[in-house]
């Protein structure tokens, strides 16, 4: 008699939620909102377009992250998905490549060439980062150029958008940098580094509005900022442990939302700027039930 053979059943949406880390992909539309308020009257459709493949390779980079890290993750973190035996490393490769084809489809149906400039530049620098780039020193710049290269993908014009870029970009310079921490802890020398630096990012987004309006609006945004992700470097400059490492980086993937409102009030998209920041605390609890590191 031929024994019937039973499929392995696949991963739970909740185990492919956690190794894409969802909630963090709600940092994300705030870069190309920040992007294309600086060049003036986005057009609403590119704009969602470009957000949602933006999502899609920022999901792709995570589910690629995990993929090739899964030999080190089975030492130091062996609940996530991959080493737990949750998802196949096979699988978060398809994930990953499925995601990042999304995401480049989505940029060439709503911005066209101009989005395929930014959106093929920003793939390669994702899959540079999780494949060979992200233990060496040139790691933290490759995802702050990554991050800096989605605030452009909002605009057509890339000039006025360059500061909002820079701004974003080194912001994610300074996670990336915790980020190398999260495991064994840091001399305090390095979060108060980073500290100094998202200082100087809270105070150059609060000075680039020129409105009374907008630079109100935008003072807002930067507090909130500094009263989440400066406390949490704080926290961590008193007792550099791994776990005040991890929440400071947490918050600062998150803490993107309040910088990318500031940036977008300050270009007078009040709508936008709103949104984002109502939308932070959202994704602060979300992050409490899936880690966004």
């Amino acid at each position: 008699m031929q024994l019937l053979k039973i499929a392995a059943p696949g991963p739970r949406v909740s185990d492919l939620l956690s190794l894409i880390r969802a909630p963090a992909a709600l940092s994300v539309p705030g870069d190309v909102l920040a992007g294309a308020a600086a060049g003036g009257r986005p057009a609403a459709v590119r704009t969602l377009g470009m957000s949602a493949s933006s999502i899609c390779l920022y999901w792709g980079g995570m589910a690629l992250n995990d993929y090739a890290d899964a030999a080190v993750d089975a030492v130091e973190r062996p609940g996530r998905p991959i080493p737990s035996g949750r998802v196949s490393r096979r699988r978060a490769l398809a994930v990953a490549g499925g995601l990042t084809v999304a995401g480049l489809g989505l940029a060439a149906l709503a911005g066209r060439r101009r989005g395929l400039a930014t959106a093929v530049p920003l793939a390669g620098l994702v899959w540079a980062y999780d494949l060979a780039l992200k233990s060496t020193p040139a790691g933290p710049a490759a995802m702050a150029g990554a991050r800096a290269m989605d605030v452009l993908a909002g605009t057509r014009s890339v000039a006025p958008a360059v500061p909002a870029a820079l701004v974003v970009g080194l912001h994610t310079y300074t996670v990336m940098t915790l980020s190398r921490h999260e495991i064994d802890g840091a001399p305090a020398s390095v979060p108060a580094a980073t500290l100094a630096c998202s200082t100087a990012v809270a105070l150059t987004a609060a000075a680039l509005p020129t409105a009374r309006v907008p630079r109100l609006a935008a003072a807002a945004g930067v507090l909130d900022y500094l009263g989440c992700y400066g406390l949490a470097q704080a926290r961590s400059v008193r007792a550099p442990s791994a776990r005040n490492i991890q929440g400071a980086v947490s918050e600062g993937i998150l803490g993107l939302m309040p910088l990318q409102a500031a940036l977008t009030a300050g270009r007078g998209a009040m709508v936008p700027a709103v949104a984002l920041a109502a939308a932070h605390p959202v994704a602060r609890r979300l992050a409490r039930r899936v880690s966004p590191t």
